[in-house]
């Protein structure tokens, strides 16, 4: 048996299978945009850890930093004994955020936490309890951050009903029949029969929607939130979990809209595979919370705020944002070369900015193909390519490599890409 094959049966006797995976591989180590399994097989890594790893496995500059904070402590809770990381990181972050005026931080763990503590905040600065969020979106897996993701299965099944003052509308895109103008129809029709604007806290919206398709939000939409936001008093949170720290060819994705947000939910890519997550905000917003509302004990742990802080080091002095744009138009020029092949299943809406790329197989008649896109993800693993998808029906691509990866590498991967398309067919 193999070393895949054994863990494999040792996981599904351990571990409840709510707690599903994605491939029976199991990583052994890994090195940049390249993974090796227990059995002993290299894969070109495309996931990126579902986006986390936008500087690539360990990073030597952030496994540095990690190694020296650990010869100092590990822990000590910033709540009873603070220490600098957090604070210098939480100085740099104020420093990039995408809005005018002061700016506060604050760190917790992962991506739920911390948007369950952007609505804290939002309703603490506006007593009130309303949240709107968007169909198709994903703010995480905790009964609120669950209730605020627009979509069922499998995030919603079994776990009852939602908390509630929470309310979604649809979410633009050409590919569902949604326009900009029927999304802001929703909202006068919301606000008309569920929810006066003057009782709502929080809209809350991904820049580019990750889970949901790699969907961007049209700036039209974005600039319309803002103006109700600020008709009405309303909080305006950018979730840039997923498309943070250079992923869009910006340091956050909020910035190709020019729309300034009002708080920012932060995790993944900030801390280079170590789990660390933020709000950051406006600071007159950000001080609306009463002293030990806000916190965990292990939030902004020490090692992962040295992670974090070499991590903006090597976005950078390596030029990330501009390598984003770079790799985009590489890999988006391959997936238009495949488009136009009859030997591959068919692809079709290729988008998203900066390395944020994803496309959509379907059928011969237009329809979303979820069964090719499986065989699709399957034939790329065989070929040593790890693939992810994504979108309402299952059918959407996504590529996550990190924004480091070489451009040997890269082509590598897209090669593997487009024999496992034409495979599938």
């Amino acid at each position: 048996m193999s070393q895949n094959a054994d863990l494999r049966a040792r996981h599904i006797a351990a571990i409840p299978r709510g707690l599903a995976s994605a491939f029976p591989v199991y990583a052994q180590r890994a090195e940049n945009s390249e993974i090796w399994d227990q059995d002993g097989k290299r894969y070109i890594d495309f996931a990126g850890g579902i986006a986390v790893l936008n500087t690539g496995h360990r990073h030597p500059k952030v496994m540095a930093a990690v190694s020296d904070q650990l010869d100092h402590f590990t822990h000590t809770a910033f709540q009873i004994l603070p220490y600098e990381p957090y604070v210098a990181l939480c100085e740099r972050l104020n420093e990039l955020a995408p809005f005018a005026g002061p700016a506060k931080s604050v760190l917790f763990s992962t991506g739920a936490e911390a948007v369950e503590n952007a609505i804290k905040i939002a309703r603490a600065s506006t007593g009130r309890p309303g949240v709107i969020a968007f169909s198709g979106g994903f703010h995480g897996r905790t009964t609120l951050t669950m209730a605020l993701t627009g979509k069922v299965v499998p995030y919603k099944v079994k776990f009852g009903v939602a908390p509630p003052a929470i309310y979604h509308l649809p979410f633009p895109a050409e590919t569902h029949g949604v326009s900009v103008a029927d999304t802001l129809r929703a909202l006068e029709t919301l606000f008309r029969a569920d929810i006066a604007p003057t009782d709502v806290a929080a809209i809350i919206i991904e820049p580019v929607q990750g889970e949901g398709g790699f969907l961007p939000a049209p700036v039209e939409l974005l600039q319309a939130l803002r103006k109700v936001c600020d008709t009405h008093g309303i909080v305006l949170i950018a979730d840039e979990v997923q498309t943070g720290f250079a992923r869009t060819g910006k340091m956050f994705g909020i910035e190709h809209s020019g729309v300034e947000p009002d708080l920012m939910t932060i995790a993944k890519s900030l801390a280079g595979g170590f789990p660390l997550s933020g709000v950051i905000g406006r600071a007159a917003i950000m001080d609306a919370a009463e002293p030990g509302g806000l916190g965990g004990t292990y939030a902004g742990s020490p090692m992962a705020c040295a992670a974090a802080l070499a991590v903006l080091d090597v976005i950078a002095e390596e030029k990330l944002i501009e390598r984003a744009n770079a790799i985009g138009v590489t890999i988006r020029a391959a997936l238009e070369k495949i488009a136009v092949r009859n030997d591959s299943v068919v692809i079709t809406g290729i988008r998203g900015p900066g390395a944020m790329v994803a496309f959509d197989i379907v059928s011969a008649t237009g329809e979303p193909d979820a069964a090719a896109t499986k065989r699709t993800i399957q034939a790329a693993l065989e070929d040593g390519l790890v693939l992810l998808s994504c979108g309402i029906h299952g059918n959407t691509i996504r590529v996550l490599n990190p924004l480091t990866i070489s451009d040997a590498i890269l082509a590598e991967g897209l090669d593997k890409l487009g024999r496992a398309l034409a495979a599938a067919k």
